[in-house]
């Protein structure tokens, strides 16, 4: 784990375990952590997964851990597809003048509230706040959706010496715990028929 992200998120690593503002948690194995998250995403009916920069960023290294474990297959059969709130943001608020589009920036211009970035459920929360608040329509929507299909295979698996570093989960079910979401990177997960039925052609 690089320094900067430990001082920003609390997180460290001391000879292979983790550690969160100096006190020790509790982790399971790459491969424990994505079936457990695999599984939460089969009870919501092939979701949308959405995030911020989710494209560049979150879903390579999603993907490189699922070759790792040879799962791609399986874990793209159980979701529909994802949606980037980056590039979605951009194109709403484009005439906006808005200096940055980071998440954190566009809740404080839209919202007019400021929240810990770094703490996984208050990034869930904004974030659907954030979505509603850009009321997206469903060409947009479907501009920037896209699949794991689209995304280059990642050229680095991950090894089974660094799992444990990036992809950390207290002991607790999915549901309960979001720092496997924040390890992942996706931070907020839509039913399918909840936003797919915004997508043009959708049944």
């Amino acid at each position: 784990m690089q320094s900067r992200a430990a001082k920003v998120t609390g997180f460290r690593v001391r000879r292979h375990r983790l550690f969160l503002n100096r006190q020790p948690v509790l982790t399971n194995s790459l491969k424990d952590v994505v079936l457990s998250f695999m599984a939460f995403l089969r009870m919501l009916g092939r979701p949308i997964l959405i995030g911020h920069n989710i494209r560049r960023f979150d879903c390579p290294v999603l993907l490189r851990a699922l070759d790792e474990l040879d799962l791609r297959v399986e874990f793209q059969s159980i979701i529909t597809g994802c949606l980037d709130t980056l590039p979605l943001a951009r194109d709403i608020c484009k005439d906006n003048g808005y200096k940055s589009f980071r998440q954190e920036n566009l809740v404080r211009e839209l919202l007019g509230v400021d929240y810990d970035a770094h703490n996984a459920l208050e990034d869930v929360r904004s974030l659907q706040a954030l979505y509603w608040a850009l009321q997206p329509t469903s060409q947009l929507i479907s501009r920037h959706f896209f699949t794991l299909e689209t995304i280059v295979k990642p050229k680095h698996p991950v090894s089974n010496a660094v799992a444990a570093d990036l992809y950390p989960e207290i002991r607790s079910p999915p549901w309960q715990h979001v720092s496997l979401y924040e390890k992942l990177s996706i931070t907020w997960i839509f039913n399918h028929t909840t936003l797919c039925s915004l997508l043009p052609g959708a049944q």
